[in-house]
């Protein structure tokens, strides 16, 4: 067997597919688990998906940016991180590229993203 095919197995997480289907322009929270000290605490980080990346499980990694304070903050987060608690999806944005690096560069109204519209199936009661 392939040692690198190896190596990506034992670091293939578990917890990767309890995660929520999401993709570049959905609004997600990150719970994230941060160690200071002895003491462990949740951090939450509500941003934007900026980007997808890698192709095996062990090098998926993918960019939240959100706007702190006017300024713009962004985190690169592993998909196979132990230290990453859930992913909540919160809003499914409509966008046409993969990788949304031109909201860098814009401010207000116009870096906002358009929701996309989910059809609801109704229930009949015959």
């Amino acid at each position: 067997m392939d040692l690198i095919k190896v190596v990506d197995d034992a670091f293939a997480n578990a917890k990767v597919s309890e995660y929520p289907k999401f993709k570049a322009g959905d609004t997600i929270t990150v719970t994230y688990r941060i160690k200071e000290g002895d003491k462990e605490r949740l951090q939450k980080f509500k941003g934007v998906v900026i980007q997808l990346r890698g192709a095996s499980p062990a090098t998926k990694t993918f960019t939240v940016r959100k706007i702190s304070n006017g300024i713009g903050v962004e985190r690169i987060f592993p998909f196979s991180s132990p230290f990453i608690d859930a992913i909540e999806l919160n809003k499914v944005g409509k966008v046409r590229r993969a990788r949304i690096f031109y909201l860098r560069n814009l401010s207000g109204k116009k870096a906002r993203i358009k929701e996309k519209k989910m059809n609801l199936v109704k229930e009949e009661n015959a």
